[in-house]
């Protein structure tokens, strides 16, 4: 073998060998520095876990004894406020002692007072007896003295105080009645003076009959024509009776319908002017008639708001008031009455500050259903409540027409001051003509209303009955009976009667004393 590759070889070898060898020696060193690093690490390791635990003691040391501390602080407070408490207890429980001492207190007090009210009972019972007794004895005695038995005296007694009681309730009626009519009358006197001096009316009545006048007497005959057929076409036309008698130059139409009446007066004074007179011209001028009625009723109804100065009342009811013209109550011209009813209920309305316009629409209103009650079915103030309704009129305008005849209690003072109204209107000398025979009933229901009372002798009805005088017996009515009585029949009347204005009850007791001389 060469020299140079064994060389190479050797040198091979030796590194072959050696690398192991120098890896076995440097795992070896790391292998030491690891263990060297680990022994330090675990020592360092020891320390930090010595000191954590000295640590970890003295903090556990230091929180027991802020534990004890706490603990002891609050067992202080628990022990402070336990005895608070108790001090608490003690002072209601000694509270509670006292109270339960003084009720115990009151409990035998309240048991010596009921033997005490025993005690006390027990004499006054004893002593009601005796009482009892003696006031038998009394009595035996006033009755042997008196003659009179206990009945008879308590009938005495209580008769003494009824009259007593009588005359002082006289008296004091007397006085309050005069305060109180001294005080309303002169109020209202100077109201309603106020009104009628403010309110001019004409004192007039109409009648159910009119009255055409003729150019001539021998009109009558044209106006009954052949056989009476003019006449008798003229009656059915109009509806109207015709009385041809003997009043020089007149003729008299007769009807119960007063429009009715008109139409045939001025159909026959538009005949009579014309000179025709036939069947078939009587028609045509009939046919006329009723539409100048009709206007003529229009123009009534407007003219009156217009008058009183009432506006935006429904053209039904401007036309029903102008139908009013030719309706009459005991003579009165219902739309005169309506008029001055509500020029009165203005008047009297300014005089109190109430709504002067509302108070004239009433007025106005109130006889509105004598438009209509010749055609319909009840009494005026039904049928006027229902138009008024109908109509749309407000309550109160409502109110005043269903009450001024005092059928319904008035709900406002508007209301009252139209039943004022239409009494003044209704009561004025020479507005209203009554028959004799309604006259003398009233004075027959006057007189008969006060003799029934006890203790009336007779009664007299005067001054066309606006005035009762009543004699009574004075053996069984008393001076303060009087009072009372005229009260009475007062009151009788006024629920018994219906009448405008008022009426006077003058009662008279007469004492006589009669003795003989011989």
């Amino acid at each position: 073998m060469p020299t140079g590759i064994a060389i190479v070889v050797s040198i091979l070898l030796t590194l072959v060998v050696s690398i192991p060898l120098t890896a076995v020696a440097a795992t070896n060193y790391r292998k030491k520095v690891v263990e060297a690093k680990l022994g330090n690490a675990d020592e360092k390791a020891r320390e930090i876990i010595d000191e954590a635990l000295k640590t970890a003691e003295t903090k556990k040391r230091e929180a027991l004894l802020e534990a004890k501390e706490e603990t002891i602080h609050t067992k202080n407070e628990l022990d402070k406020e336990i005895k608070e408490r108790r001090a608490e207890a003690q002072r209601y429980e000694r509270r509670v002692q006292q109270k339960e001492e003084n009720i115990d207190k009151k409990a035998d007090a309240i048991e010596k007072k009921e033997a005490s009210l025993a005690a006390k009972e027990e004499s006054l019972a004893r002593q009601r007896e005796e009482i009892a007794k003696l006031n038998e004895q009394r009595l035996q005695e006033l009755e042997r003295i008196s003659g009179l038995t206990s009945e008879q005296a308590k009938d005495y007694l209580l008769k003494i105080v009824e009259d007593e009681v009588k005359h002082e309730a006289a008296v004091m009626i007397k006085e309050v009645e005069s305060r109180a009519k001294e005080e309303a009358d002169k109020k209202a006197k100077e109201y309603v003076v106020t009104a009628i001096q403010k309110c001019a009316a004409d004192h007039v009545s109409e009648t159910t009959i009119s009255v055409v006048q003729l150019p001539n007497d021998e009109m009558k005959g044209r106006i009954i024509g052949r056989e009476g057929r003019n006449i008798r076409t003229l009656e059915t036309m109009t509806g109207v009776d015709l009385i041809i008698d003997d009043t020089p130059e007149a003729v008299i139409l007769s009807g119960f319908d007063p429009i009715r009446r008109e139409v045939a007066r001025i159909a026959l004074e538009k005949l009579i002017v014309d000179g025709r007179i036939h069947p078939a011209r009587i028609e045509e001028m009939v046919e006329k008639a009723q539409k100048e009625v009709e206007v003529m009723i229009k123009e009534e109804g407007e003219a009156a708001t217009l008058e009183v100065g009432v506006h935006g009342i429904h053209p039904e009811l401007v036309r029903l008031l102008g139908k009013m013209k030719f309706r009459t109550s005991y003579g009165q011209n219902a739309l005169k009455h309506s008029i001055e009813v509500a020029q009165l209920s203005g008047l009297l309305a300014a005089e109190m500050g109430l709504d002067v316009r509302v108070a004239k629409r009433a007025g106005l209103l109130h006889d509105i259903g004598k438009a209509v009650d010749h055609e319909m079915e009840g009494s005026h103030i039904q049928l006027g409540v229902e138009l008024c309704r109908k109509y749309k009129e407000s309550p109160i305008v409502i109110n005043a027409v269903e009450s001024h005849h005092g059928d319904v209690e008035p709900q406002t003072l508007i209301a009252c001051l139209v039943q004022a109204a239409d009494t003044i209107s209704a009561a004025r000398p020479g507005a209203r003509r009554e028959t004799l025979e309604t006259y003398t009933s009233r004075l027959k229901q006057l007189e008969d209303i006060t003799n029934n009372f006890k203790g009336v002798d007779k009664s007299f009805a005067i001054q066309a009955g606006r005035e009762i005088r009543v004699m009574v017996v004075p053996e069984q009515i008393t001076d303060s009976d009087m009072v009372l009585l005229a009260r009475d029949i007062s009151k009788e009347i006024e629920a018994e009667l219906e009448y405008p204005g008022q009426i006077k009850v003058n009662v008279i007791r007469e004492s006589r004393v009669i003795d003989y001389a011989k």
